[in-house]
């Protein structure tokens, strides 16, 4: 018998959530095609893109520039893709990125000497409770280290960088701790922990499943869509730490109908590809404890050290999440999926940095498909509710203390290093009052 995931409440945006009224209200339906201002004598003038455009032209002009590219973002107010460039003997690259439509940007740092630069961070600073990225914005390493790196670990970080030379590397001191955030768009539960699911996918045999974030997965093989409800899905792949933070969730029941939108409360994105993502862009998050959040990404092939270990491959953005949405939904306005919530610092009231897992590599590693083709992203109305997670309660819990360390409603409590919501998490926003449920 066909088995449609409908989930017991929605999420709505309340009247006091400004950040989560500031998401819903750009995400409501606008003109936001693509632009082509070049033409005739104009060839070169830079063109105004979606963001999705942008990151194509970027990975073209990548290819076209070789070693004289370094790096691009997205002017999100201009609407234009920027496109950094070390200057050599190839004028004609420049040229032909400059007919592209890309605006051309002069730097001094090579990829190949931020990359050096990473490695060096890697050897001599791997520091729980830091993380680093390349800003293309600022052709700089942006390291950040969180509250607990003080005394002897910030001196030798600090040494660290210095050591790279002027102009390479930048630091920014986060006053939260780095911890996963065990929760997401609709609540998953096991156990005693809590996460979010991330998006409805297939399997490569056809299966319907979902992603959710790899710290979720290695606390608890079974999920539920309820606390202390009976399991209805089973872990098949988990990454985490290591080079990434992902898991493969299958349905238990195969005729589980498993559709690719995010329920974002009052209205549902519909989820069509997995994109990559592109400093600058706008993302919004949805999870199980605190509804919808937007900001931008920051940087990409970010390296987080958590108290369980080392991941990499992450995107750095500044949206806020708290405990209970690991493993939750980061999609566009246009319904392309982007990532899945690993972790970081702060919260919603005060901001701070939060990780993501890029749904591309995820689905590519454990050999899923998203979209119209497949099953899809963001169950339906998973995204703001409690089954958009279909696990148990234990998909809430990182590994470790972070799993969501004391489960169930403790998962969310700021002592917990999970984002397990805990049981606030199941009512919609906790005491945030991000989101009413009905």
């Amino acid at each position: 018998m066909s088995h449609k995931r409908i989930p017991k409440r929605k999420a709505a945006i309340a009247v006091g959530g400004v950040v989560a009224l500031g998401a819903a209200a750009l995400l409501l339906p606008h003109a936001n095609a693509s632009q082509d201002t070049a033409s005739g004598d104009a060839a070169a003038a830079p063109k105004t893109l979606k963001a999705a455009d942008a990151s194509d032209l970027a990975s073209q002009l990548a290819g076209l520039l070789g070693d004289a590219f370094a790096g691009s973002y997205y002017d999100g107010d201009k609407r234009q893709l920027v496109v950094n460039v070390v200057p050599g003997d190839d004028d004609n690259a420049i040229v032909q990125a400059k007919k592209s439509g890309a605006t051309v940007r002069e730097v001094d740092n090579s990829m190949t000497e931020l990359a050096e630069g990473k490695r060096t961070l890697k050897t001599e600073a791997t520091i729980p409770g830091t993380s680093w990225a390349v800003d293309p914005r600022t052709n700089k390493i942006l390291v950040t280290a969180d509250s607990t790196v003080t005394g002897e670990k910030w001196d030798r970080l600090e040494s660290t960088v210095q050591g790279l030379g002027s102009g390479m590397a930048t630091i920014k001191k986060s006053e939260g701790t780095f911890r996963t955030f065990a929760s997401g768009g609709d609540a998953i539960f096991s156990g005693g922990a809590r996460c979010s699911l991330g998006f409805n996918v297939t399997a490569d045999d056809g299966a319907p499943a979902f992603l959710t974030a790899g710290h979720c997965a290695v606390a608890a093989d079974q999920w539920s869509d309820a606390q202390n409800g009976r399991p209805i899905a089973t872990v098949d792949q988990a990454v985490f730490p290591g080079e990434g933070d992902f898991a493969l969730v299958r349905y238990d029941d195969p005729a589980t109908e498993a559709p690719s939108d995010v329920d974002v409360g009052g209205q549902t994105v519909q989820i069509t590809e997995a994109a990559e993502a592109t400093v600058g862009q706008e993302v919004f998050r949805m999870g199980s404890t605190t509804g919808l959040a937007d900001g931008q990404v920051l940087g990409l092939d970010a390296t987080v050290n958590y108290p369980e270990g080392t991941v990499t491959g992450l995107i750095q953005t500044d949206v806020c999440a708290e405990p209970g949405d690991s493993g939750g939904s980061m999609f566009t306005q246009d319904g392309l999926a982007i990532g899945l919530t690993s972790g970081g610092s702060g919260d919603c009231t005060v901001g701070g940095e939060t990780f993501f897992q890029p749904v591309t590599t995820a689905l590519a590693a454990v050999g899923a498909t998203l979209g119209e083709a497949g099953a899809g992203a963001g169950a339906d109305d998973q995204a703001g509710g409690e089954e958009a997670g279909a696990g148990g309660e234990d998909a809430g819990a990182g590994t470790g203390d972070q799993a969501g360390e004391g489960g169930g409603e403790e998962a969310g409590q700021d002592d917990g290093t999970g984002y397990g919501a805990g049981q606030d998490a199941e009512d919609g926003a906790g005491d945030d009052g991000l989101i009413e449920t009905h």
